[in-house]
């Protein structure tokens, strides 16, 4: 034996499937995926954020544990570490951020990641050193501000 809704239920869910029925697919999807990547985007923002922070952090400790105590210099100054903390900058940079645009209309992040991503190509053709860490930790501070502004912005 079923027991009927009541009658605001019944009317809640006719509502429901009424505005179900009214709604067009197509703009249903579109919103549906518009919310996903702008998820998507804030989280790879923060993950930005955060591996600038550690790019930063590799720098300094490199400049004080192989200049101030000599350790390390074979695993802190791999030119691979370099490149491949590069490349998740570009990548994660250039989806973020040109979403950013997108999304809210200010070229100001993206105008500025740019900036810190050169800064820090430039730095991977610099000798090994203290200008190496100033240019790296220069770009990764403006990118780290970017990806934050991106996230206000949104």
């Amino acid at each position: 034996m079923s027991v009927a809704p009541a009658p605001e239920a019944r009317k809640a869910q006719a509502g429901f499937w009424a505005y179900l029925a009214g709604c067009n697919t197509v703009t249903y999807i579109q919103c549906f995926m518009r919310d996903a990547l702008l998820s998507i985007r804030g989280r790879l923002d923060r993950f930005g954020v955060l591996l600038s922070g550690l790019c930063m952090l590799h720098c300094l400790a490199g400049l004080l544990l192989v200049a101030g105590l000599g350790l390390g210099g074979q695993f802190l100054f791999a030119p691979a570490i370099h490149r491949v903390g590069l490349a998740l900058a570009i990548a994660v940079g250039a989806v973020t951020l040109v979403i950013g645009v997108v999304r809210h209309r200010d070229p100001k992040p993206l105008q500025i990641g740019g900036a810190g991503l050169a800064l820090m190509a430039v730095a991977l053709f610099v000798g090994h050193g203290i200008e190496e860490a100033l240019l790296t930790i220069a770009g990764v501070s403006l990118l780290a501000w970017a990806h934050w502004r991106n996230l206000k912005l949104s």
